[in-house]
């Protein structure tokens, strides 16, 4: 498992005293760094028992059942506590519980027990989630409602659980008829997982660092600097890929976005409408060197728009995410996103259209392309490979 280096890990004994006679016994108490925030827990020594039998249903039932009857309510309220107090979204709750079954039972040498307290924890949170065994692997499901894509799933009576972790076992998880699903279900566990993120975490300003960012426009270079977080690699690191909605309005965290929107609003303050969304749509398409997935990450991976700025290397999709967020921050303008066999761009609606256009419920949008393009394309052009390509709008936005 890699280990953030802010990672802080303290281990201490608190000594209780049981009333009415003379046994005492020692709950050990944790705490770790939470993306800027330190988490603090108990435990009782009963619960520190790992799993340690061979991955089977019925060894998976004695092991729920033993640590059930133990009683989780005070970790999990603790957990809930901090998940109210910092507005956590379920993506970052999940990152809670991870680090959290990491003191439990460290995954690098009892990946089945991390797993089953992951599991326990979250169902114990009100989750619907599942386990399945197969090829001596323990896999974790959770049930989502939503469009995810590149993540393997199972279906249950009608309802998708999708994989939270295949990706730890790489090439050696198997896809089809391997991973029969662990029939339990916990009363009150009936919510469906959410992969939106509304707000990213308060990250302490120590773990920022300064990233200078310099572009033309106009025979005039501009100069940024931005404060970006390496830990925003680590939260996305195995983040799926979401539907178009929840992807585009994945926001920056504020020491990042007071680095940058208010630079750029005062540099596009004394500029019309439409040139100042040609000054955002240049910016996203010069500021940041290009590269496709396949070659920087060997596989399709779309950036969140903070990401974007993080990343030496971006391509189409995180361009259009990161030119969405800025003209939504600073002009707040309709748009749509439109999809094409290999490719995405942005079109925007001014009060008078740029170029030929697109239209969209009866309104015609203005093409801005945010990636470098073999063609020096202008506010309202479409690239000349694209204009007989079929497409599709895959989000639109109504301010």
């Amino acid at each position: 498992m890699n280990f953030s280096k802010s990672f802080i890990f303290s281990l201490a004994f608190t000594w209780l005293a049981l009333t009415g006679n003379e046994q005492k016994c020692y709950a050990q108490s944790y705490s770790f760094e939470f993306y800027g925030h330190t988490f603090n827990f108990q435990s009782s020594p009963e619960l520190l028992h790992p799993f340690t039998d061979s991955l089977t249903h019925a060894n998976i039932r004695l092991f729920y059942q033993r640590l059930d009857n133990l009683g989780l309510k005070q970790l999990i309220e603790r957990l809930q506590q901090y998940r109210t107090h910092h507005e956590l979204d379920d993506w970052l709750y999940y990152q809670l519980v991870r680090k959290t079954a990491e003191q439990l039972s460290p995954k690098a040498i009892n990946y089945p027990s991390y797993t089953l307290y992951k599991w326990l924890l979250m169902i114990k949170s009100g989750y619907d989630a599942r386990v399945a065994v197969g090829n001596n692997q323990i896999i974790f499901y959770i049930r989502c409602e939503e469009d995810i894509a590149d993540i393997p799933y199972f279906v249950v009576q009608g309802k998708k659980y999708m994989c939270l972790n295949y990706h730890d076992y790489g090439k050696l998880f198997q896809t089809k008829n391997t991973y029969q699903p662990f029939e339990w279900k916990e009363t009150d566990a009936d919510g469906a997982f959410s992969y939106r993120i509304g707000r990213l975490p308060d990250f302490s300003p120590d773990s920022y660092i300064e990233k200078p960012l310099e572009f033309s426009y106009k025979q005039k270079t501009y100069h940024f600097s931005l404060k970006i977080n390496p830990h925003i690699e680590t939260l996305f690191a195995n983040y799926p890929g979401v539907d178009f909605e929840s992807y585009f309005n994945i926001p920056l965290s504020e020491a990042t976005y007071q680095s940058l929107i208010p630079a750029l609003k005062e540099n596009v303050k004394r500029m019309s409408k439409k040139k100042g969304v040609d000054y955002l749509m240049q910016f996203t398409r010069y500021a940041f060197l290009y590269e496709t997935d396949d070659v920087h990450f060997g596989r399709e991976k779309r950036l969140s728009p903070e990401e974007t700025l993080v990343a030496n290397y971006s391509d189409c999709d995180d361009r259009v995410a990161l030119f969405f967020y800025l003209v939504r921050e600073i002009y707040n303008l309709p748009m749509i996103a439109i999809l094409y066999p290999t490719h995405i761009t942005m079109a925007v609606a001014f009060d008078k259209p740029v170029g030929k256009g697109i239209q969209y419920n009866g309104r015609i949008y203005s093409f801005c392309e945010p990636t470098p393009q073999k063609e020096n394309l202008k506010l309202g052009q479409l690239s000349s490979a694209l204009k007989n390509q079929p497409h599709q709008v895959v989000y639109a936005y109504q301010p």
